[in-house]
């Protein structure tokens, strides 16, 4: 997986009743794009460190989700 500055970070529904989140990438660790991530998510604007796992997808700055 490879991101950058703006991108969105989309973690799908996968156990139970959570819900699917997204968040914008607000740093990348590595000069490369690849984890981990610094994500401000939108729904309550907590900052989280995460390595994506396969339950999530990075949209490019500009596109639709």
């Amino acid at each position: 997986m490879k991101a950058a500055v703006g991108d969105k970070l989309i973690v799908e529904n996968t156990y139970g009743n959570d819900v699917r989140r997204t968040g914008v990438i607000i740093e990348v660790a590595h000069p490369d794009g690849s984890p981990p991530y610094l994500v401000r998510w939108l729904e309550d604007e907590r900052e989280t460190l995460i390595f994506p796992g396969p339950d999530a997808r990075v949209v490019a700055h500009g596109r639709a989700s």
